[in-house]
């Protein structure tokens, strides 16, 4: 019996259409791969102030950022993502992200939920407007803290993810595990914490209390209050800026490095390696504590009254930033 070629083709045509091709083989290969297929969605909601005047948020996996204004609601923006394995799951995960708001003894709270599936990612960016006067308290496992224009006490924890605070006037308290803590132009109490990360401080008038394992301590102080200064690292410089004619008593140690500064240290101890020194500026008074076990201990002096000419001319907004400014580039352009 002879064979027809053409029935040959016709079978190969037909082999070819029941194979899936390359690309079926990937999408089938890759199914169920939390990148393959995004979403995303802004939601905006404004709430009434609590009579407490304060308010507690707390996002697992995602950034924050409060911002102080003249204003007597909140207003809470979210940016809410999500990836899954395909775009109909995305959307389905994007709307199961939920942020729950409810008062726990006059606390306005705020918590960012989200389901939890093996090949699903999902998460939400935070913004809270408040009045200047809400005391906030932000806590995050994976993102970045922010908070600005504040005018009472401001407290923000994150595992992983920086810390800034600046333009607040009340006493703030930052801790980071793996990150550093920026806060510029703040007035009261300031405790700053960082496991690995540098911690800067510019412009600020009140007490300071910062301490890292890991990192550079920057602090340029316009204004020392009664309880001082402790900055202490284990691995990393240490410096500090005073304005010209500071009243405190100094302690410094350093185990591996040496000791400099702008002013007259003449007291017990001397400045050379592996040193400590106690010494007295003007009358004395506010304790400045300093300690570093790998570095070196930087005291420096600022004039005051080139810095108040300068910011006569500028609005309060303008003083704070071109003072952020001018510590960015002492931190950049000083090296010890």
């Amino acid at each position: 019996m002879a064979i027809d070629p053409r029935d040959d083709e016709r079978e190969r045509d037909g082999d070819e259409q029941d194979r899936p091709g390359f690309s079926g083989f990937l999408r089938s290969l890759f199914s169920g791969i939390p990148w393959s297929d995004r979403a995303h969605v802004d939601e905006e909601t404004t709430i009434v102030a609590p009579p407490s005047r304060r308010v507690d948020v707390h996002n697992a996996n995602g950034k924050i950022r409060v911002v102080g204004e003249d204003r007597d609601d909140i207003q809470m923006l979210a940016h809410k993502r999500a990836r899954a394995e395909c775009s109909e799951a995305a959307h389905e995960l994007l709307d199961a992200i939920v942020i729950q708001q409810h008062m726990a003894q006059d606390v306005l709270e705020f918590e960012v939920v989200v389901p939890r599936h093996w090949n699903r990612l999902g998460s939400a960016d935070l913004e809270l407007r408040v009045p200047r006067d809400v005391e906030v308290h932000a806590r995050t496992s994976n993102g970045k803290v922010c908070a600005q224009g504040l005018r009472c006490a401001f407290h923000a924890q994150s595992s992983n993810g920086s810390v800034r605070v600046e333009d607040v006037v009340g006493d703030v308290e930052v801790t980071t595990a793996n990150a550093k803590v920026v806060c510029e132009c703040t007035v009261g109490d300031l405790v700053a914490r960082s496991s690995n990360g540098k911690i800067q401080i510019g412009d600020h008038r009140g007490s300071i209390d910062a301490s890292t394992s890991n990192g550079l301590i920057y602090a340029h102080l316009h204004e020392i209050s009664k309880d001082g200064v402790t900055l202490a690292t284990s691995n990393g410089r240490v410096v500090l800026e005073l304005p010209g004619e500071p009243d405190a008593d100094v302690d410094v140690r350093v185990d591996n490095g040496v000791i400099r500064s702008d002013f007259d240290l003449t007291g017990e101890g001397d400045a050379g390696p592996g040193s400590r020194v106690r010494a007295r500026l003007g009358r004395g008074g506010a304790p400045i504590r300093l300690r570093t076990s790998n570095g070196t201990v930087s005291i420096r002096k600022f004039s005051e009254e080139l810095e108040a000419g300068k910011e006569g001319e500028d609005g309060e907004d303008e003083t704070c930033r071109r003072r952020a400014r001018r510590g960015r580039h002492r931190r950049h352009g000083h090296s010890d």
